[in-house]
């Protein structure tokens, strides 16, 4: 670096203040985040800067629903609540979150400035400024955390919705790794692209396979953090497990490329290590796969006349899916309802209709054979269709199909839809949420009677769903080899499934039109989600959860999330961002700060 360089990198520095790098600099000391009012808040010139260094791309979020909160504008209010249950408005909005909270969590609350970024200079404007005035700093992409991890009042939010470029490659090596991999189809993806987008870029157009998420608005980047599961995860693993680079920038405002041979820690951190704990992710590149002949469903349900004769229709399907569907073919899920109800809404890939349906006849028969204890309340359907077609929203709706719900806000993308079984979940204020992966062990002869009865058990207070998909026993070889190969819980490569136990209401915004809102019911709803899963541990005590799908207050969230890879992620932590700069719930490093991520609690 020549003399000139040095002198303006320091100038940079010293222009951060006191309160900036000098605060920064004691890392070993207490630490406060600025707030409006403070002292060490940025003053209007300050934020005009910024301003003018981002490209006017600096915005005032305010809530989507304000237009409700007074007389004056009701109106407009009414015609604002038309998109109340629309996950791409939703995420437009620069205050937007899919929920609209978590019953004494969080609530959606504005940032007081979010830097609309277009690019990776403009997130690194963003977090040079948030480092030199100590301000608390959040990541929002798609605004999917069931956590609110993207949402925190007095911030500075990091906005990454507009980066949504997609390029696909034929022969794509990662930088530096030529010597370790062969060239490989690929496709890169901006931060802020939702799964739709990468679907209809991959698959719709291109006929192949990019692993993802199975709602279709969850943002690309913050599900691979995650580790990321999809509804066909059985054959094709997770989506971090695919992850053959990212461009991230971290908290030193440095733009790294990332990958197996550069900055490798990082990179496995990233995958499967937790959203806006890191740094901010601009753009990834994934592996794509062959696209397989045929994707397909199956949907029925079941109800058992007695909760004897429940308990034996759902051993007995642990036994058929232990036998018959745990491989890469099968996927996504079974639930286990409080009105003695097995419902059954399973996807299917690489195989006929022919042949999907040879598989389910021998539990068909079964349930059929005892007219007395079982009726299907729902018949028994089943269907195949070309896979290019999976997520093609005009030629479904060509066909009839009304299983995609799109977005018909003027100007929106042909391609922009959702799943209509994801609508319950669009703004749904939680009341409660928790999840546990269960072993392939479980479904030994010897254990299988104890887990169904303790599913049983536990839909008396609320309702299960088998996620099947999640959960990588009975995966195909290489996913499960790829996904040892990530930050994930390694007991999720021994899981058959992750148990979810969850509930919500409607949304509790300020100003929406009806009654007030009595959380007397939310809470009544919020035990009785905890005790379904207190019986699911019964089972599987040790067993862990899913850190993109949990509950808010759990208290062993770090074994439960990451298992024996929580002390690496946190060595990965204190090297790249050691002041903590990217603070999330139960992130990594969290436990030294505040709920709120405003104030330092305890040394580390």
């Amino acid at each position: 670096m020549n003399r000139r360089s040095l002198l303006c990198g320091a100038g940079a520095l010293l222009g951060a203040g006191a309160t900036g790098a000098a605060a920064w600099a004691k890392a070993s000391g207490p630490l406060r985040r600025n707030r409006p009012g403070d002292k060490g808040w940025p003053s209007p010139m300050d934020w005009a800067r910024l301003k003018h260094e981002v490209g006017g791309a600096l915005v005032r979020p305010t809530s989507p629903w304000s237009n409700c909160l007074t007389p004056d504008t009701r109106q407009a209010c009414l015609g604002d609540l038309k998109n109340l249950f629309n996950p791409f408005f939703l995420g437009d909005q620069p205050a937007g979150t899919q929920v609209s909270g978590y019953l004494d969590a969080w609530r959606p609350e504005p940032s007081a400035y979010a830097v609309a970024a277009r690019n990776v200079a403009d997130v690194a404007k963003a977090v040079d400024f948030a480092r030199a005035h100590n301000l608390r700093l959040v990541v929002k992409g798609g605004g999917h955390s069931y956590q609110g991890t993207s949402n925190a009042p007095d911030s500075l939010l990091v906005w990454t919705r507009a980066m949504r470029e997609i390029t696909l490659h034929d022969a794509f090596v990662a930088q530096g790794c030529a010597a370790i991999s062969k060239p490989q189809h690929a496709v890169t993806v901006g931060a802020g692209a939702m799964w739709i987008d990468a679907y209809d870029a991959v698959t719709t157009k291109a006929g192949r396979y990019v692993q993802g998420g199975g709602c279709t608005t969850v943002g690309v980047a913050g599900l691979v953090q995650g580790g990321g599961f999809g509804s066909f995860s059985k054959a094709f693993g997770m989506a971090a497990a695919n992850l053959l680079e990212a461009e991230i920038v971290t908290a030193d405002g440095r733009v790294r490329t990332v990958n197996a041979r550069r900055d490798p820690e990082l990179f496995w951190a990233l995958k499967g290590g937790g959203g806006g704990t890191f740094g901010v992710v601009t753009k990834l590149t994934l592996r794509t796969h062959e696209l397989p002949d045929q994707f397909g469903g199956v949907g029925f349900k079941v109800k058992a006349a007695s909760d004897a004769a429940f308990e034996r229709l759902v051993e007995h399907f642990l036994g058929f899916y232990a036998d018959r569907l745990l491989n890469p073919h099968w996927g996504e899920q079974i639930r286990i309802g409080s009105d003695n109800v097995l419902g059954i809404s399973m996807v299917v890939q690489g195989l006929s209709a022919e042949e999907a349906n040879r598989a389910w006849l021998p539990f068909i028969d079964w349930v059929g054979s005892a007219p007395d204890d079982f009726r299907f309340t729902e018949a028994f359907g089943l269907g195949t269709a070309p896979a290019q077609g999976w997520w093609d929203v005009e030629a479904r709706r060509k066909r009839g199909s009304k299983a995609l719900v799109s977005d018909t806000r003027a100007g929106a993308p042909p391609a922009h839809a959702w799943w209509s079984g994801d609508q319950e979940q669009v703004s749904v204020f939680l009341n409660g949420y928790d999840s546990v992966w269960l072993s392939a062990d479980l479904l030994k002869p010897t254990s299988r009677g104890g887990l169904a009865g303790a599913l049983v058990k536990a839909s008396r207070h609320n309702s299960v769903e088998l996620h099947l998909n999640k959960g990588l026993a009975g995966a195909a070889p290489d996913a499960i080899a790829a996904a040892r190969e990530t930050a994930m819980n390694p007991a999720v490569l021994n899981a058959f499934a992750l148990a979810i136990v969850a509930g919500g209401g409607f949304p509790p915004y300020p100003g929406l039109p009806g009654p007030p809102k009595d959380l007397a019911p939310a809470r009544r709803n919020a035990a009785a989600i905890a005790a379904a899963a207190a019986e699911l541990r019964k089972v599987a005590p040790e067993a862990g959860s899913y850190v993109s799908e949990s509950n808010y207050f759990s208290a062993d969230w770090r074994e439960a999330f990451w298992g024996g890879h929580y002390p690496r992620l946190r060595k990965v932590k204190q090297r790249y961002d050691p002041h903590d700069l990217f603070i999330v719930h139960h992130g990594v490093g969290s436990e030294v700060w505040s709920a709120d991520g405003f104030a330092r609690v305890k040394r580390i």
